[in-house]
């Protein structure tokens, strides 16, 4: 993916204190992000790593992924009293460079596998767009050669 994108510099201070609160919020998850998390430790997910409680500039993202630069973040109901900081947090994210996946705690407690879908077809959308696609499809000379080996097929 593309690294061209802004950096926020934090002190060294700063970086060490989120640290800290990163590794506070791991030791007591919220009942949503202990289920996920179940789901997607040690790569379990397609073979896709993600770090928990991961420090990002001046936030603790609930869950990270750096190869598609994807950030999941779970959403409980204390979410839909911060819609608007929630906003403000998401936008410096994505200015950054990151993706940004919200889901309902409710989602990830009632129906996982749904949960899972979201962050599989959001991870099927990043890779989508890496792609780039080759001047030639279609024009192979597989694809002629199986084409000819059918016209090769009809005996008249």
């Amino acid at each position: 993916m593309k690294d061209d994108f802004p950096r926020i510099e934090v002190p060294s201070r700063i970086k060490r204190r989120m640290v800290e609160i990163a590794r506070e919020f791991r030791k007591e998850p919220t009942e949503s992000e202990r289920i996920l998390w179940q789901a997607l430790r040690g790569k379990k997910l397609d073979g896709i790593k993600f770090r928990r409680q991961q420090p990002v500039s001046y936030f603790v993202v609930d869950f990270y992924n750096s190869d598609y630069r994807l950030v999941v973040e779970v959403d409980g109901a204390i979410h839909d009293n911060q819609v608007e900081a929630d906003r403000a947090r998401q936008e410096i994210l994505e200015l950054l460079g990151l993706n940004v996946l919200r889901i309902r705690a409710e989602t990830v407690e009632k129906d996982l596998a749904a949960a899972l879908y979201q962050i599989r077809a959001k991870i099927e959308e990043l890779k989508a767009c890496q792609r780039v696609p080759s001047p030639l499809v279609g024009e192979g000379l597989g694809e002629r050669q199986e084409s000819e080996n059918k016209k090769g097929d009809h005996h008249d």
